[in-house]
């Protein structure tokens, strides 16, 4: 059964850090692009990061660019969202896709940037 499962969000006050981690089963993560996404409420869906399937190059949203690193550990079949100095606005429920052709996705985890 292919399955993507998001976790490690949850409540951080601002400049903190989370890691959030996107486990995949049913097929290889390695061999897919993953991306992260979030979707904040009432806003567009907005790319977070990607990185690309075996030689995992990566891509950032501006508004991330050097506070946020995506990586991937093949061992684990999983894929890491690393988000330090964390802000309001990065407040959003984070998905991550797995895409070669066809496409997977998560089901959410919920981050909340507040003190």
């Amino acid at each position: 059964q292919v399955q993507l499962v998001e976790s490690g969000g949850g409540l951080v006050q601002p400049g903190g850090s989370l890691r959030l981690s996107c486990a995949a089963s049913g097929f290889t993560v390695s061999n897919y692009a993953i991306t992260w996404y979030r979707q904040a409420p009432g806003k567009e869906r907005e790319m977070v990061a990607t990185i690309t399937a075996h030689g995992g190059v990566t891509v950032y949203a501006d508004s991330v660019k050097g506070r946020f690193t995506i990586s991937r550990d093949n061992a684990k079949n999983t894929v890491y969202l690393q988000m330090r100095s964390l802000k309001p606005e990065d407040t959003a429920v984070y998905h991550c896709r797995a895409a070669r052709g066809d496409s997977y996705w998560g089901q959410g985890t919920q981050v909340t940037v507040s003190s």
